[in-house]
């Protein structure tokens, strides 16, 4: 645990690791990092989707070959791609391809419809689409309001010129890993669960110092192997999931999808160590007789949403694994963890990880960080008065959340709430989480959102809309003797199931009252 005479990450260092170490987090190139393992031990097997291995020399060589094509056609360091499809080698060697020619990759989610494509494109300026999709592929170009945009399939396969042909030879291959810490390397798109979605630019130096941190604190070696259900549009899937593992040495084998079956298939057919999920994941795993396979792993991972104690308590009864919880932001990579080693404690989500610098503000106990992983300010964010976007780190450094955060006496995080979600209801503040932990406990209730609404007594109302079948006043009772009057719910719904994002997470702006 942490002491005064200790920093907060020091739960998570391995023997023989200190500040000096901590300190030089993001300080090595992400892509040179990369080359060097690979060419190391070029027989290593680095990733594959199912079908045969790709080693560390053929993803030297594949990628140097993709990044060739690139600027074949023109593309230069601080053209942004723009990634589209399902997760494969092919689109794995494609990214990193744009990244070691130091291109900006725009990942998109492949669910997104027209309206939502035309936003991320008109917003990102893309100069080339990797896409596996025609519809969606004719959605990019038509969204192009600059420059036409040459949409291609996840092999990179360029159209031939005039001349029959590409001269890819031009490409000096020295120059390749050279991009400067400070460039942006990925242009991500927060969720939009409440609006449009924003433009997130995060650096090499960020993405570097991220996957380093994870690296060290989970103990991730060459020798572990991940199994990646993951997406690859998001930052839990291609920040941590793929550059965690590129990072560290490892290996992983990617999935199209997360699907119960096919995942403990993999891990059991690849040997796995590692698996990574969310908890809508988790709960489908919990539920399945196979449950007691994740026993095999290493490790287990949860994220991007909230893990229910109930579900830890099963996963830990029933599968042999004590999950551990993590906490991060688009803006910022990965925060906090519970320890690798020491007591994985539910409903809390650890200490600092290494590099990272965490307090609670003394007015609204909002979580505000900074480090080498925390990005510097959102892209095309609307400005007021010549001041800093709303949102973006201080002129310090410090990023303001937007989470309400808690320390118990042991120095554990607890996600309080969002301070958007906010529910003032007769002059008192609420937050969703409080009231939905507790609802969670009971046994008739699969998941619950909590979100306020007007009243013309209350100026807001408590209102819950439950995933499951249990009666509603049994709820009533059951949250009687563990909230004030204020906090609980005036109204209880039940709904077939919540609304979610592709991530797991519920949007709550689409929670209405029939």
């Amino acid at each position: 645990m942490p002491t005064a005479a200790s920093p907060a990450w020091s739960p998570h260092l391995p023997a023989g690791v200190g500040a000096k170490q901590v300190a030089a987090l993001g300080e090595v190139g992400l892509t040179s990092a990369w080359v060097r393992r690979w060419s190391e031990d070029p027989g290593r097997t680095v990733v594959s989707d199912g079908g045969a291995w790709v080693t560390g020399s053929e993803m030297v060589d594949r990628t140097a070959q993709v990044a060739g094509r690139l600027h074949a056609v023109g593309l230069e360091p601080g053209d942004r791609l723009l990634l589209s499809a399902t997760s494969s080698v092919e689109l794995v060697v494609a990214h990193v391809a744009a990244l070691r020619l130091g291109l900006v990759v725009v990942p998109l989610n492949p669910a997104y419809r027209q309206r939502e494509v035309g936003h991320v494109v008109a917003d990102a300026a893309p100069t080339v689409a990797v896409v596996d999709d025609p519809e969606r592929g004719r959605w990019i170009a038509e969204a192009s309001t600059s420059s036409p945009v040459l949409v291609v399939g996840p092999d990179v396969s360029i159209p031939e010129g005039p001349t029959g042909g590409l001269d890819t030879t031009a490409l000096d291959t020295t120059a390749l890993d050279t991009t400067p810490l400070d460039d942006v390397a990925l242009l991500l798109y927060t969720s939009g669960t409440t609006a449009a979605p924003k433009g997130v630019p995060l650096t090499h130096r960020n993405l570097a110092a991220g996957a380093e941190a994870v690296a060290m604190a989970w103990r991730w070696t060459p020798e572990d192997r991940l199994v990646l259900g993951l997406p690859l549009f998001h930052l839990h899937g291609l920040g941590v999931g793929l550059h965690g593992t590129f990072t560290a040495g490892a290996s992983v084998v990617l999935r199209p999808s997360f699907e119960v079956d096919d995942v403990l298939d993999a891990a059991a057919r690849y040997r796995a160590s590692l698996f990574f999920g969310v908890p809508t994941m988790y709960g489908r795993l919990a539920t399945s007789a196979r449950v007691g396979e994740l026993a095999a792993l290493r490790l287990c991972v949860s994220g991007s949403a909230p893990l229910p104690p109930a579900m830890h308590q099963r996963i830990a009864g029933a599968g042999g694994q004590l999950v551990l919880e993590r906490y991060g932001m688009t803006e910022t990579m990965m925060l906090t963890s519970n320890p690798y080693v020491g007591e994985r404690r539910p409903s809390t989500v650890g200490f600092a990880l290494p590099g990272v610098e965490l307090r609670l503000d003394a007015a609204t106990d909002e979580i505000v960080v900074r480090g080498p992983n925390v990005f510097a300010g959102y892209r095309h964010h609307p400005e007021a008065d010549g001041d800093p976007p709303v949102g973006d780190p201080s002129p310090g450094g410090w990023f303001p959340t937007g989470d309400v955060g808690a320390f118990d006496a042991d120095g554990y995080l607890s996600i309080v709430g969002r301070r958007k979600d906010l529910i003032i209801s007769g002059g008192y503040n609420v937050y969703p989480r409080e009231v939905e932990d507790v609802l969670r406990r009971h046994p008739g209730v699969g998941d619950v959102a909590v979100v306020g609404v007007a009243d013309p007594v209350w100026g807001e109302a408590v209102v819950a809309f439950v995933e499951g079948g249990e009666a509603g006043a049994d709820l009533m009772s059951a949250v009687a003797d563990e909230l004030a009057s204020y906090k609980r719910p005036k109204r209880i719904h039940h709904v077939d199931a919540l609304p979610r994002n592709a991530l797991g997470k519920v949007v709550r702006a689409q929670l209405f009252e029939p």
